[in-house]
């Protein structure tokens, strides 16, 4: 697709989203249009507000009892079904990658490049992913520093992670990056489902990767690696996935929009209780939704985390948050932190309006009325949208009011032109 196209098709894009209503919605019934949405969701711990709102009854709270939760197989699989749509088959919204729902948005990884228009609701988790690196390696003590990997590595190495331009890619890149080892040059890096690492890694195909957990524990307690670092050391209370919809969807059923957000909320809320986290872990073990034993989900949710090199921390502050400290809230200066990342690695060209895009996909103002709908106190509510200048475990610093400083900071990048 040519520029001028892809332009055209983000400005048709724009106009659908100028028709579906912004913040408090309407007066009138607050009784949702439809009774069925269904949600895609990939068999990783942070998918856990979807599936709590369907096991504890959040959604059919909000009026909406029939409410799907289907697993996806791969990040891939859940793409093209939400390409379909819920009413061709396909699905509503889902748990996602966050960079995902702008790249559908735009077009960039659907066939043919034909824009389907997103809407992101909710920041379903931080924290709570890992780098996990091969039992052979252990020895070269690799943690945060991937420094001592260099011995190791070749162009032939395969270093993986569940989607290009995903979180999962985002991160272990940089971690890469910051130790002069270039993702684009001195390795191959590969894209698994995050189901398959633990299998993958098993059979010796490859050397490292990045996933959510359980799979970095699994992969410990099978003593077939050991984890790195985990991301929240990386960046403290980083955001990963999100839960978006079709925008299609949130136009023709606003009021649905607000209650599967409300119901979202009210999960993660739940979620986050210390009292609550044994049953959630038991929950998502079942057959029905990870098949993966309690031991592998619980300990790193509390914070317990055996790296498998012998360190063992608990450390709470890192563990995967659903609520606490603005964790659901979505932040648009971390949207842009994630375009800014990607057009460091050629996902999106150096051209990109991030700002106008930001602006599109993002609607936090539905999320300030589904909370007020969940009946969150004012003070759990963040005041602004931007959560102000990052830091990250190398130094660096993004400042969403100057992406191009960071992005100019960075000594390995593959820019593509507008």
């Amino acid at each position: 697709m040519t520029m001028l196209t892809r332009r055209a098709a983000i400005g048709a894009t724009t106009a659908l989203l100028a028709a579906a209503p912004r913040g408090v919605f309407a007066q009138g019934s607050s009784t949702p249009e439809v009774r069925k949405a269904t949600l895609g969701y990939i068999a990783l711990t942070d998918a856990a507000p979807l599936i709590i709102a369907k096991e504890k009854g959040f959604f059919t709270k909000h009026g909406m009892p029939d409410v799907e939760v289907a697993k996806q197989a791969s990040w891939g699989a859940t793409r093209d079904n939400l390409v379909l749509g819920g009413g061709s088959g396909g699905i509503d919204g889902a748990h996602l990658l966050t960079p995902m729902a702008y790249l559908i948005h735009t077009g960039r990884i659907v066939q043919n490049n034909q824009p389907v228009p997103m809407a992101l609701l909710a920041r379903l988790n931080t924290n709570g992913q890992a780098i996990s690196v091969a039992e052979k390696h252990k020895a070269l003590g690799a943690r945060l520093d991937a420094g001592p990997l260099r011995r190791a590595l070749n162009s032939d190495s395969k270093v993986a992670m569940t989607f290009r331009g995903g979180t999962h890619d985002l991160w272990i890149r940089y971690w890469l990056a910051a130790a002069g080892i270039d993702p684009e040059r001195d390795v191959q890096t590969i894209v698994v489902p995050p189901p398959q690492m633990v299998a993958n890694m098993r059979v010796g195909t490859m050397d490292a990767f990045c996933v959510g957990e359980p799979w970095n524990a699994q992969l410990v307690n099978q003593r077939l690696g050991y984890t790195a670092l985990t991301t929240g050391e990386f960046w403290k209370d980083h955001p990963e996935k999100c839960f978006a919809l079709r925008a299609s969807f949130v136009q023709q059923n606003p009021r649905a929009t607000e209650a599967l957000t409300a119901a979202v909320i009210e999960a993660a809320r739940w979620c986050d209780e210390a009292a609550n986290k044994e049953e959630m872990c038991t929950i998502l073990g079942r057959r029905a939704w990870f098949n993966v034993p309690v031991a592998d989900i619980l300990p790193r949710v509390r914070g317990e985390v055996d790296y498998g090199d012998g360190r063992r921390v608990t450390n709470t502050d890192i563990a995967m948050k659903f609520w606490r400290d603005h964790a659901n809230y979505p932040f648009r200066s971390h949207d842009l932190w994630f375009l800014t990342e990607d057009i460091r690695w050629g996902v999106f060209p150096e051209g990109t309006d991030t700002n106008a895009l930001v602006a599109q996909v993002n609607r936090e103002d539905i999320w300030r009325a589904a909370a007020e709908r969940a009946g969150v106190p004012a003070a759990e509510t963040p005041r602004g949208t931007s959560r102000g200048r990052e830091t990250f475990f190398d130094g660096k610093v993004f400042d969403p009011e100057n992406p191009a400083a960071y992005l100019n900071s960075l000594a390995i990048k593959k820019l593509t032109g507008a």
